[in-house]
């Protein structure tokens, strides 16, 4: 039995049942990151001398009935844009290189809380922005399938990592697809929950208004289980969600019978890679299988999702990484003349290449003669986008498209061609600017056996209805046990 491809909810059945300890999960995925982290490069930084002596210590605990909970002495991966007190929290970036946060974020605290240990912080795109995982400053992720490929992102280590079962399961964020983009092209379960239903507090912000921290798992029941444990009202953070605390995994019925799906045909037009298509549309055919009403539907948003996603993605991280000035803490410029001097250098060598791209984009959207025309008027658009899923949504209680129009790319093919890799991101931005959940589930594997990811999109704080009908087409499909990466 190889530990490391267990799902969570199997190690707990193994620990529960005394066929396995703590310091034997925890031992075979730090030996599993000794052996397969220079092929892949999911870390930033790796955490093995940690987790081994706090499993020994949590396992001490547990067996003299100090800690109880299910979750006590389960690893998991931290992507390095959440803070973690004592451990560095780089996003990525030449600016943040030697940053040790002096707390946790609220997600961090309530893992810290159930006992959970954390194998690391995850490498990711530069400040979360990318779709790759190569516009990191420290290394380029590769894809577990095929490692001449990306992993996507910008959460493209935390997929990685899980697929390559370096850790059980990981936290990603998502401000544009970002969870569910890399999810697909790793042929790993992503979740990205309603905006303001999982605290953003020690989220090192990108677009405050987009983004929101989910699982990356290895199956839906896992995705569930760690929904449970990091959603909640977080009083430290001013757009969380005031709403009853639900059980995620009580969702799961394995049922689809008249749920009603729509398929947007505007999803599936010019650009979607033909044997992406072909299997959504096998996808489409199992859950009618499964007595599901599938229904094509319009949903004209996909052509304005794109230009308003940027717009105000861009004008909100140039004013977030406003804070980075080589001032009150992160990288300093060595040599300079002034305090100018000082900002522009600073910024000028801190900041790569992608990041400077969105600020400047950022800046210049905000500017006084151009705000009414770009900012204000994709603030507008937001609303038209809103009230169009609203209304899906008032005839359908899920949304069926892909994930992404194509499988995962070459390392360097795109990385140069930054238009190009915005436009990867189509299927996935308008439920980032509508605040909707949005899980991706992988459902089969092209010709070149690479995987394929179909989105399932509910209405705001729907995240049952989503996770019930990926999971019901996860069991019926068996993708796991099919398919495997080549690491």
């Amino acid at each position: 039995m190889d530990i490391t491809e267990l799902t969570v909810h199997e190690l707990q059945e193994k620990l529960k049942n005394k066929e396995l300890t703590i310091t034997q999960i925890t031992k075979a995925y730090t030996d599993r990151i000794a052996e397969k982290e220079k092929d892949v490069e999911a870390f930033v930084t790796v955490l093995s001398e940690d987790a081994n002596s706090k499993a020994k210590e949590i396992e001490e605990k547990v067996n003299s009935g100090e800690i109880t909970g299910e979750f006590a002495g389960i690893p998991i991966g931290i992507k390095d844009n959440m803070c973690t007190k004592g451990v560095k929290t780089t996003c990525s970036s030449r600016m943040l290189e030697n940053f040790i946060a002096p707390y946790d974020a609220t997600v961090v605290e309530k893992l810290n809380n159930e006992n959970m240990i954390n194998l690391g912080k995850l490498n990711m795109d530069e400040f979360a922005m990318g779709g790759s995982t190569e516009y990191s400053y420290f290394k380029k992720t590769k894809n577990p399938w095929n490692l001449n490929k990306v992993p996507g992102g910008s959460s493209g280590g935390s997929a990685a990592a899980v697929a390559a079962n370096l850790v059980p399961w990981a936290l990603g964020s998502d401000t544009g697809g970002s969870i569910r983009q890399p999810s697909s092209f790793c042929g790993v379960v992503g979740l990205k929950p309603t905006y303001g239903l999982v605290s953003r507090y020690g989220l090192v912000a990108f677009a405050s208004s987009l983004d929101q921290i989910g699982p990356i798992t290895k199956d839906v029941y896992d995705s569930a289980m760690l929904l449970n444990l990091i959603a909640g009202h977080d009083e430290k953070d001013t757009t969380s969600s005031n709403i009853e605390k639900k059980d995620y995994t009580k969702c799961l019925k394995n049922d689809v019978k008249g749920l009603k799906i729509g398929v947007p045909k505007e999803f599936f037009a010019e650009g979607i890679n033909e044997e992406v298509k072909k299997s959504l549309e096998t996808a489409i055919e199992k859950y009618k299988e499964m007595g599901a009403v599938v229904e094509e539907c319009s949903l004209d948003i996909a052509k304005y999702s794109l230009a308003t996603y940027y717009i105000i993605a861009c004008a909100e991280a140039s004013s977030n990484l406003g804070r980075f000035d080589g001032i009150r803490y992160g990288y300093r410029a060595k040599d300079f003349k002034n305090l100018r001097d000082l900002y522009k250098k600073s910024r000028s060598e801190g900041f790569g290449k992608e990041v400077k791209r969105r600020i400047i984009l950022g800046t210049y959207v905000l500017s006084s003669g151009y705000y009414d025309a770009y900012y204000k008027k994709a603030q507008q658009v937001r609303t038209l986008v809103m009230n169009e899923f609203n209304k899906a949504f008032e005839k359908y209680d899920v949304i069926l498209t892909p994930t992404s129009p194509t499988v995962a790319f070459d390392i360097g093919s795109k990385s140069d061609n930054p238009l190009e890799m915005y436009l990867a991101d189509i299927c996935t931005v308008s439920v980032n600017i509508a605040g909707l959940p949005g899980i991706s589930v992988p459902c089969g594997v092209d010709s070149q056996g690479m995987p394929i990811g179909m989105q399932l999109i509910g209405n705001k704080f729907q995240e049952e209805t989503i996770l019930n009908a990926a999971y019901t087409y996860e069991q019926a499909t068996k993708f796991r046990e099919k398919y495997k990466p080549e690491i």
